[in-house]
């Protein structure tokens, strides 16, 4: 049965998609090449940690959105969109290989007129030199005539229940204007603005511009907080002082290290041959470089504090509160804390951690323990380490319980734990 949308990759991105549009009353076909996704779907269940609940996926279904791994269906909507993850590897450059699976899937069965979107996270010039392409090489037909191409970066924020989808701006570049036209006529069924870019370029930047402002200003601020503290001064009284500037400030905050989907892009590192010319975004990969060391600053400030109170890192019991990279969720990607653990079993601690949203966690693929009881675990442990403020920590009463609490988010009560 024909559909009006088909949304592919069933991902943090492309569920939240399908939620909205099912909600507007569009109807939509969800492709994964992954079996796995749609399986947990139609039985109900959420694929991915942190995005909708069962009860959400259970009410999209009884809407009539059908998850398949049928590439059929993809040659039979009026409007695709590419959700396809874009994981940074190693070299710090995109990964595309699942972009590149997801065009050549949609290019076999490409008709004319259909409206072709691109939701996932790309440097700028992935639309046109790279999807284009393949989708051109794929349908025998030419993009901006045959069909309409653009693209509109995600902007999602998971968990915000005050910049919700609908109320969340939609960023679109078209190939061409009539390109642009035609996605917005779709996103105008899901989001109460539209915000037409150039053309697709000056969209994936805004993306770039977007990541790239938060991870520059995290590193900033993170390195406030080493400073402050090697001077004996309250950052978290610096940035409340600050804050109150009604011009010319934004206030972040530090934390353990920098977690999430939205990952910092230098345009100078394109993973295909025409790269950007010029110089690499030199701030951008010194922002890196500072958030990449905040895990590495905790651990010393855990093995200074053990070692104020006559403890070693050796042997000693230390509790990690909140594994997931935000508050309130139960999404673990790139969360800081794997990576403190690991560091703290080397040097030969005994781990243990809680989470409300995470009963499950595992560092080196070995089960780490979980606590039952947060406040006996506390008072146990030689030293609690909070990682994340989940909204159901009663922190101060989580000072009074702890033998030693290092906050690394500034979350307790003034003089009640040591802070980062």
């Amino acid at each position: 049965m024909p559909a009006d949308l088909a949304v592919i990759g069933l991902g943090h991105l492309g569920l939240p998609l399908v939620q909205a549009a099912v909600a507007a009353g569009i109807d939509t076909v969800g492709y994964d090449t992954d079996p796995r996704p749609c399986a947990e779907l139609r039985a109900g269940r959420t694929p991915v940690e942190g995005s909708l609940t069962a009860s959400e996926i259970r009410r999209m279904l009884s809407g009539g959105f059908r998850p398949t791994t049928s590439a059929a269906e993809l040659g039979r909507v009026r409007t695709a969109v590419i959700c396809a993850p874009t994981p940074l590897g190693p070299d710090r450059t995109v990964g595309l290989t699942a972009l590149g699976d997801a065009a050549r899937a949609l290019a076999a069965r490409l008709r004319p007129h259909t409206t072709v979107l691109l939701e996932s996270a790309v440097p700028p010039g992935t639309t046109e030199n790279f999807l284009r392409p393949l989708l051109e090489e794929g349908s025998g037909l030419v993009a901006g005539r045959d069909f309409h191409l653009a693209c509109s970066p995600s902007r999602l924020d998971p968990g915000n229940r005050t910049h919700t989808y609908a109320s969340t701006p939609k960023v679109i570049g078209g190939l061409t204007s009539a390109c642009t036209e035609s996605a917005a006529a779709f996103y105008g069924r899901l989001t109460d603005k539209v915000v037409r870019a150039r053309g697709p370029r000056e969209a994936e930047m805004t993306k770039v511009l977007e990541t790239n402002f938060r991870h520059v200003n995290i590193a900033l601020v993170n390195e406030m907080a080493v400073a402050c503290h090697d001077l004996g001064i309250d950052l978290w009284d610096v940035i409340r002082c600050a804050e109150t500037k009604p011009f010319g400030f934004q206030p972040f905050r530090p934390g353990p290290g920098v977690g999430g989907h939205g990952v910092p892009v230098d345009p100078g590192c394109l993973p295909y041959s025409s790269r950007t010319p010029g110089h690499p975004l030199r701030m951008v990969s010194l922002a890196q470089e500072i958030n990449d060391r905040m895990p590495s600053y905790v651990i010393q400030r855990c093995a200074t504090l053990l070692n104020e109170h006559g403890k070693s890192v050796r042997g000693a019991r230390v509790l990690l509160l909140g594994v997931t990279y935000k508050p309130d969720s139960a999404d673990q990607e790139a969360a800081p804390a794997r990576e403190i653990a690991t560091r703290l079993m080397d040097m030969g601690a005994q781990i243990g951690y809680h989470d409300p949203h995470v009963l499950d966690w595992r560092v080196r693929e070995l089960p780490v323990p979980r606590a039952d009881s947060l406040y006996e675990a506390a008072a146990a442990a030689d030293l609690t380490v909070l990682l994340q403020q989940h909204r159901t920590y009663d922190l101060q009463g989580l000072a009074v319980k702890a033998q030693l609490l290092l906050d690394t988010r500034g979350a307790t009560p003034a003089g009640a734990a040591h802070r980062l």
